[in-house]
């Protein structure tokens, strides 16, 4: 039988993140990272549903897995990546788990549609204008079949009351569909700059869509919570993910127009990966009229994710002490940091994460990847915020390159072998040749271009008793070690290739069904050898 390490919990409980340490627990914890989407069950309708996580956290359980990690669940529109969405509060509802709506046994012609939606063939690749077209089309014919019981119910009239974005983004999808998804700024000029004077007379004008949008982010709501529930009386904790940015074509850059800065995008700089640097688009945070504000937006965006979540992922937590801004018409290479002074970075950013661990319970963990200045990591260390640990890239990159050992790994991270924006484990080994030799040597393998089930464990089961407290590596990574359940084109796997549109980004499926993955017993018990 393994015995857990012993860890002084002193380390975090006195931190500033104390609380959230408290209640997540100072040991060791084990987990997957799940994009929903790529999930599927007997009872998905073309994509994995939120109430697919019910079986998911029951099979983690019996695997000793106490923790799942999602990519952000928002609504994006008709997009596919989950880091550009239509608002940092809506969820999506092409997750809506259909089979699990209220009442529908009251209605033998949705029942019978579900069922048609269950039984189409599943492709390698999710087409999420068909899926979103026909969830669209069904929720129409729900709630307008059964939709007056919810509309009437108390906990739909608490939910509007208490959701102050409710109605904004409500407003803003219904004139997103009526002006064929154009961005706002192509419409009529009266719409552009928003109040809610506004909004309350459009959603007066659109009244029945906008109760549509309201109806369906309760729904979206409801499922979720209930999903959260489930994994606390299993004792296993769900880890969010937090994007930095927001898109600009949102229903908060629409309406919160003062909270951003719209002359700049958001990018990175040159570095080893990207020798042009990056450009993502997005606005950047006034973070002065933030402040003035009393972060009031950040703190509801994060009280609306602890709805969900007991803790969350930071993307580009460095983004809040120093960010790369781009003009307009500029390449990335031309861009600059904001704020300029270097000699202010910390104290910028140790601001923000301080409103972050005062006003929220879920504990942060920071995705601190690529090139950080040293006086943030000790400061997302003083705070008590763990950082991220992708074990290929752990080197000594300033002197002898040698990789980090495990055991140096400090307390306050996670580990992990890949992300979502890499190449997992099977990929990188084959395409980056140059970078596997030297991990094969720190490890005294022979090199092969193909690595092996027997080698591909031994890095899952060193990434699993590193120094870090979290230990979570992506659902495919366990898969691969059996062929039935992984695909034959293994290079298929990659979930995103950073600075990269196409359609293979965001769109793979597991290959297995959900049912199938918690029969298989040869998993299990690799996982388990693992541990």
């Amino acid at each position: 039988m393994k015995v857990a390490r012993q860890i002084d919990p002193t380390v975090f409980v006195h931190s500033p993140a104390g609380r959230q340490w408290q209640q997540i627990g100072v040991q060791d914890h084990h987990g997957i990272v799940v994009p929903l989407f790529s999930l599927h069950s007997e009872k998905s309708c073309g994509i994995g549903e939120y109430t697919d996580l019910f079986a998911l956290i029951d099979w983690c359980r019996s695997v000793k897995f106490d923790l799942i990690q999602f990519l952000p669940l928002n609504d994006t529109g008709l997009g596919t990546s989950p880091y550009s969405a239509l608002s940092a509060f809506a969820l999506h509802p092409i997750y809506l788990g259909l089979a699990s709506l209220p009442n529908l046994n009251e209605s033998p012609a949705l029942l019978e549609e579900v069922k048609l939606l269950q039984s189409q063939p599943r492709s390698f690749r999710i087409d999420y204008l068909k899926v979103e077209h026909e969830k669209k089309r069904f929720l129409r014919q729900y709630i307008q079949e059964l939709g007056e019981p919810l509309v009437t119910s108390e906990g739909y009239q608490n939910f509007c009351e208490t959701a102050s974005w409710l109605k904004i983004f409500a407003v803003f999808k219904t004139l997103k569909m009526r002006y064929e998804w154009k961005s706002w700024e192509e419409w009529p000029a009266e719409l552009q700059k928003p109040n809610f004077l506004l909004i309350d007379q459009l959603a007066e004008q659109y009244k029945e869509e906008v109760t549509l949008h309201c109806l369906i982010q309760y729904l979206c709501h409801q499922q979720l919570k209930a999903v959260k529930a489930h994994a606390e009386i299993n004792q296993v904790k769900l880890m969010g993910d937090i994007p930095i940015l927001n898109c600009r074509d949102s229903a908060d850059v629409w309406f919160h127009r003062d909270l951003f800065n719209l002359d700049f995008c958001a990018g990175a700089p040159p570095d080893y990966f990207n020798e042009e640097g990056q450009n993502w688009g997005f606005p950047l945070y006034n973070w002065q009229r933030i402040s003035e504000l009393n972060f009031n937006w950040w703190i509801e965006r994060l009280q609306v994710a602890a709805n969900y979540y007991h803790l969350y992922r930071i993307d580009h937590i460095v983004g809040f002490f120093r960010i790369w801004a781009i003009e307009h018409g500029k390449k990335s290479t031309e861009g600059s940091f904001i704020p300029a002074d270097q000699a202010v970075w910390v104290e910028h950013g140790r601001q923000i994460m301080w409103m972050m661990l005062e006003k929220c319970e879920m504990l942060p963990i920071g995705e601190d990847l690529g090139v950080i200045p040293p006086e943030v990591r000790s400061c997302l260390s003083m705070l008590g915020i763990c950082g991220t640990r992708v074990m290929r890239w752990e080197r000594k990159w300033l002197e002898d390159k040698n990789y980090i050992p495990l055991s140096e790994y400090p307390l306050d991270s996670m580990t992990t072998v890949s992300t979502h924006d890499s190449e997992t484990l099977k990929i990188w080994w084959k395409e980056q040749p140059e970078e596997a030799k030297l991990f094969a040597a720190a490890k005294n393998w022979n090199y092969e271009p193909f690595l092996s089930k027997e080698q591909q464990k031994e890095i899952l089961y060193d990434s699993h008793h590193s120094n870090s407290l979290f230990h979570v590596n992506l659902l495919q990574e366990y898969l691969a070690l059996v062929p039935s359940l992984t695909w034959p084109n293994f290079e298929e796997d990659r979930i995103n290739t950073p600075g990269t549109f196409c359609d293979q980004n965001w769109t793979v499926t597991l290959r297995p069904t959900l049912e199938e993955i918690i029969a298989n017993q040869e998993l299990k018990s690799l996982i388990e050898d693992i541990l």
